[in-house]
Formats: structure tokens, sequence, C-alpha cells
């Protein structure tokens, strides 16, 4: 199985609430040399939180990517999802390649926990940042970290 972990584009610094802020283009041309890593990839599905930064990210990648299957949107990738739960609902899934799309610091969390089967040590994911991770099951300590990219 493999997962891939990317967080948002650059956003802007405010809006009426955290969930409507939205990408720059700064965070867009982020999100389209992330998206390049991905290509050739075998992606299953792309799993994104609601909030407006996380939904652009994933359409920008989707429509670079040219994939058939729609972006699907969940509940439990905000920014402060529960882990555990978020393990959980990967491993329902049943699918072998997928890419999550979050935030902060929800992504680093769970790149660490997926790594190290702890929390303490969570991956550095900027802007755009993309993790791979590869592992027989979704489980806490059981996935390696392929690579961690920065869009820059």
């Amino acid at each position: 199985m493999k997962v891939w972990v990317l967080r948002h584009g650059e956003a802007e610094p405010r809006a009426n609430t955290d969930a409507e802020r939205r990408l720059t283009n700064h965070g867009r041309e982020q999100v389209l040399r992330s998206a390049a890593r991905l290509l050739g990839q075998p992606l299953q599905a792309i799993i994104a939180s609601p909030y407006v930064r996380a939904q652009q990210t994933a359409a920008l990648v989707h429509d670079a990517l040219g994939l058939d299957e729609p972006v699907r949107t969940v509940p439990w990738l905000t920014p402060d999802s529960d882990v555990g739960q978020v393990i959980g609902e990967l491993d329902q899934l049943g699918l072998e390649h997928v890419l999550l799309v979050s935030h902060q610091p929800l992504v680093g969390t769970l790149v660490g926990m997926l790594e190290h089967g702890h929390g303490q040590q969570p991956a550095p994911l900027s802007t755009a940042s993309l993790a791979e991770l590869e592992g027989d099951w979704p489980l806490a300590g059981l996935m390696t970290l392929q690579g961690l990219y920065h869009a820059g």
C-alpha cells in the first residue's frame, strides 16, 4: 500500500473563518510542483479535507493528473482531526494507492504516527509538502517514509 500525504498550498492569511481561506497564486504554483511528483503513480483516490484551501489543492492535483475518479471530501481530514480516526478510516477504505490532502498539525502528526508509531516525531511538512509512505497496512509504526518533498 502507498499513501501520499499532501499539505495544502500557501493560503491567504485571513478569511471569515479558517475553513474559508483560499490558495494564493504562489500556493497554486506550489501545488502544481508537488502534483508533478505524482505523475505516473497509480492513484485510486484523492481524499481531501472540506476546507477551501484543501479542496482547491485537491482539484489542482486531480486536474494535473487527469484522474477520472472525483475527489472525495471527508470530515475526518481537518487540521485538528484525530490521527487514530484518520488511520482507521484509511484502513477501511481498502485502497492500495491513495492521496490525502489536509493541513497541519494533522499531516505532520499522521506521517510521524504511520512511520514511528507515536506522535512525538511529527514530519516537517510545509505548504504543499508531499510525503510518500509505503507499507502492508496503514497502521501506526508499520509504514516506511519513502520520501518527503518540499515544493518551496
